[in-house]
């Protein structure tokens, strides 16, 4: 295991040590994967952590800002309440009418039970407008979508640098394999000539 290891570690390493056979475009083939790798990561972690922090903030500003009002129902809602014991899952959408923070009459949609009431109270989020809006997530879930999307993030900004190196190290790899057709085809007649010459082909 120790004797793989090393040898691993020699191929992985080979652009940066000293040989005869190594040529310019592999020592900069070397430094195009370093720098992308090192972009890549860098890139990745800023741009995710810089997103992670700034949804956070805003779940939480969120939090802050935003109040529960109770509306009422301005219309009896549509459908048929349900029966003794049958299940209440479903909501259809009904008008309501809340006041904002400065006094002024609101009025908007909410989803309530089949058949409720005019009149009936309604609990309603509401931005420091009034403006309807959801209710916000709590600091828990908040972390965990904060979490996720810098991640997709940072995996999307590290793509850049990474393609990016992928493109020139590809290049270089073209480049590489028409010197070697080019080198092959001005040594191999030698090689054949050579070859053909020998003691054996009597």
């Amino acid at each position: 295991m120790r004797l793989r290891g090393r040898r691993v570690g020699h191929v992985r390493l080979w652009r940066w040590r000293r040989s005869p056979l190594r040529r310019r475009s592999d020592v900069v083939e070397g430094w195009v994967l370093l720098v992308a790798w090192t972009l890549a990561v860098l890139c990745g972690v800023l741009a995710g952590l810089t997103v992670a922090g700034s949804v956070e903030r805003g779940l939480a500003r969120e939090r802050a800002e935003w109040r529960p009002v109770t509306a009422r129902l301005t219309e009896r809602a549509p459908g048929v309440p349900p029966g003794p014991g049958a299940a209440s899952g479903s909501q259809v959408w009904a008008g309501i009418g809340w006041r904002a923070p400065d006094g002024s009459p609101r009025s908007g949609q909410a989803r309530v039970g089949p058949g409720t009431a005019a009149g009936t109270a309604v609990k309603v989020w509401t931005d420091r407008q009034g403006r309807l809006v959801g209710e916000p997530v709590g600091a828990a879930e908040a972390r965990v979508r904060s979490a996720l999307v810098g991640t997709l993030m940072g995996l999307g900004a590290a793509m850049v640098p990474f393609a990016c190196g992928r493109a020139v190290r590809d290049r270089l790899e073209c480049r590489r394999l028409d010197q070697w057709e080019t080198d092959w085809l001005r040594f191999d007649p030698l090689w054949g000539h050579r070859t053909g010459s020998g003691p054996h082909d009597a």
